[in-house]
């Protein structure tokens, strides 16, 4: 089978999959962590961009705010709490859904709700075609890089495409044709410039869920926050094995056949691929920045004052600094995050967040 149809099935089968079992894949008992896990500090800032987009859409009731990908609920627990508390006129505006797949991950999320007294404020789906028109917000954390990914390589002068064959008891990996051509436009488009020996992935399951976001999407932004780059600055000669990773209890490695279903499978997100795909459906590029001078712009207004809490101690308070600083680190998730801005029927419409981006060069398909 393909690598992408295998990689598919690790992290989506309905009962054997990553994402499906209902298993703690983030946090200290995980395989990884995430923005959520470090401090609530980050769902606080989401949230007050999200109240900016309110106002700037002529503070709508309700204002439909997405999250797609919720996992354990974290982020949507820390975002509710913050807008009631900080935000009342946009949190009585405010209408949350959550979409996670698998029943069990489901059910995690609903007790996680129940336990923060949150369980009326959230309706929790499993996919988008559950959802009507969207007027307001699509916001996804670390949910692309886990779409199934096809892998290429270029041998002798041709693209190949890699495919996962059993040899008695083991899986291993096999190269062969392009399954299919739309495989090879991609690589044209992104990658023309692969060299001999090198690999990349072609992810057109992230290309056709941008298409179907869009679809549903009928006033508003599109907010998608993950680990990779444009193409230019993604498919370069010093990444020969291109991004494809496992993780399994903190640790990185390319062995993506010793545990299906067991181990996070993951590869960069090629943003201008997103970028491309939402236009194609009538989505304008509204802004491209790292996580850090996303967070830097919506915190320095108040001096980042939304990291304490109340009754803190001085060993707490400098905890939450060490925490935003893991942030916000230019040698860590502060610009190894990428955070893209799209909108419908938002054109020029100017927002905190993306006050630091800087305008691709030639397009958005493309960085300077």
């Amino acid at each position: 089978m393909t690598f992408e149809r295998y990689m598919g099935l690790c992290l989506y089968h309905s009962d054997f999959g990553y994402y499906t079992q209902g298993r703690e894949r983030t946090g200290v008992t995980g395989d990884y962590f995430t923005s959520s896990d470090l401090h609530p500090v980050f769902a606080r800032l989401v949230a007050r961009q999200a109240a900016e987009m309110w106002e700037l859409m002529g503070r709508p009731k309700p204002f439909m705010w997405v999250e797609m990908g919720a996992g354990r609920g974290l982020f949507t627990c820390d975002f509710l709490r913050w807008a009631k508390a900080a935000l009342p006129e946009f949190d009585k505006a405010l209408e949350y859904i959550a979409i996670e797949p698998g029943g069990a991950q489901q059910q995690r999320i609903k007790a996680r709700l129940t336990s923060a007294g949150l369980e009326d404020k959230v309706r929790v789906c499993g996919n988008l075609e559950e959802l009507g028109p969207v007027y307001g917000c699509f916001f996804s954390n670390e949910l692309v890089d886990a779409f199934p990914v096809s892998v290429v390589t270029r041998t002798q002068g041709h693209l190949k495409e890699v495919y996962v064959t059993a040899d008695e008891s083991d899986l291993r990996e096999k190269a062969g044709p392009i399954s299919d051509p739309a495989i090879a436009a991609y690589v044209a488009r992104y990658a023309p410039g692969l060299e001999e020996g090198h690999r990349m992935e072609v992810s057109r399951f992230a290309q056709a869920w941008m298409k179907s976001v869009a679809a549903k999407l009928t006033r508003g932004f599109v907010v998608t926050v993950d680990y990779g780059d444009l193409a230019n600055r993604l498919f370069t000669a010093d990444r020969p094995r291109g991004t494809l990773l496992a993780y399994h209890a903190h640790t990185a490695t390319e062995n993506f056949f010793s545990t299906p279903g067991e181990t996070d499978l993951t590869a960069h997100v090629n943003f201008s691929a997103l970028i491309d795909a939402g236009k194609a459906e009538g989505l304008e590029f509204a802004g491209f920045t790292t996580q850090e001078k996303f967070l830097m712009a919506l915190g320095e207004a108040n001096q980042f004052a939304d990291i304490y809490d109340p009754g803190q101690t001085i060993r707490e308070i400098f905890q939450a600094r060490l925490k935003l600083k893991t942030l916000i680190s230019p040698e860590g998730m502060g610009t190894t995050f990428k955070i893209l801005l799209q909108g419908r029927g938002m054109a020029g419409e100017p927002l905190t967040g993306w006050k630091y981006a800087r305008t691709p060069a030639g397009g958005p398909a493309r960085e300077s």
